[in-house]
């Protein structure tokens, strides 16, 4: 071969080595520096909570840090839209609860991010609901006879979510609209703030996720009458279900790792690995079902595509029923 034909040849072959190269740079020594989990909420919720122990859980098993970074406001949508626009490198993800992504776009007529679009699922973490809670000093002791009681105090008692069209939102305006009942919403920034003003007094009652307020009701400073899952959960034996108390509510909630779109399949598939085998961990598993998450579902990033979508679906049927229509 002459030189003038080896010259081309051999400049194609230190591309296809370099471009290898990078390739295996980007995908097999993943992750080679520190990782950013995007948190929508404020601090001390119920997802700052699950996204600080997962991780912790993927730090061990991945040997890089992964370093939650919480970014709340507009019912999650400030920390979604940021996660969105992240470089697809695996770098900068976002962990998140369900109502981010398959409420919101039923909510908003104008949502700045698409959610299956602009994501790349990478695994589902835990499934299940929500407390109904009030005040401990409510004198009310059932969903019954809160029901009762509201609807004898007609616009007089307040409630609280962590945001407008959030899970918890949706979950008292279609209790209302069951009961028939009428209150007010105290939307917040996060299900932490809205936990302690329900603590301090300062509203009445609200929906708060299972992880960071069943020791507060074991401790008494605040009631539960009803979850809004599946199942009653083992920390609370004696709580009724929603469904049993008569006013049935089949939304469930779950936490999600998302990827910006475009982000290598090779990356999506070992972090979702890599969160599946600390979700088959002994110790992982009893600090689950310590946070009440006793449905953990074990799913690829495509099972986790298809829930995504279905929930979408179910959500948006709730949602028209209501009536509830963001800006």
């Amino acid at each position: 071969m002459t030189k003038t034909l080896l010259r081309p040849a051999l400049i194609a072959l230190a591309c296809l080595a370099a471009a290898g190269a990078g390739r295996a740079q980007g995908t097999d020594s993943y992750p080679s520096k520190p990782v950013t989990l995007i948190v929508p909420t404020a601090a001390a919720g119920g997802t700052d909570t699950m996204a600080r122990l997962f991780a912790d859980a993927l730090g061990k098993s991945m040997k890089q840090s992964f370093v939650v970074d919480n970014r709340p406001g507009a019912n999650g949508i400030l920390g979604v839209e940021q996660a969105a626009r992240a470089a697809p490198d695996g770098y900068r993800l976002l962990f998140t609860y369900a109502a981010s992504m398959v409420v919101n776009p039923s909510l908003y007529k104008k949502l700045s991010y698409d959610p299956l679009k602009d994501f790349a699922p990478v695994a589902q973490i835990g499934r299940g609901g929500n407390l109904l809670l009030v005040r401990k000093d409510l004198p009310v002791n059932s969903l019954k006879e809160f029901v009762d009681y509201v609807k004898a105090h007609p616009d007089k008692l307040s409630y609280c979510s962590w945001g407008a069209g959030s899970g918890g939102h949706l979950a008292m305006e279609s209790l209302k609209k069951q009961a028939g009942l009428s209150m007010t919403h105290v939307p917040y920034k996060g299900s932490g703030p809205c936990v302690q003003d329900l603590i301090g007094g300062q509203v009445d009652a609200g929906f708060a996720d299972i992880s960071s307020t069943v020791e507060i009701v074991r401790s008494g400073r605040l009631k539960a009458l009803a979850y809004s899952g599946p199942s009653r959960i083992p920390m609370l034996p004696d709580l009724p279900t929603m469904n049993e108390s008569g006013y049935p509510f089949k939304n469930y909630s779950w936490y999600g790792i998302f990827a910006p779109a475009k982000t290598p399949p090779a990356i999506v598939r070992k972090l979702n690995e890599s969160v599946n085998q600390a979700l088959k961990d002994p110790a992982m598993v009893q600090r689950m079902r310590e946070l009440n998450f006793t449905d953990l579902p074990i799913e690829t990033p495509e099972q986790f595509g298809a829930t995504m979508r279905q929930d979408q679906q179910d959500w948006a049927a709730l949602v028209k029923s209501i009536g509830v229509s963001l800006d």
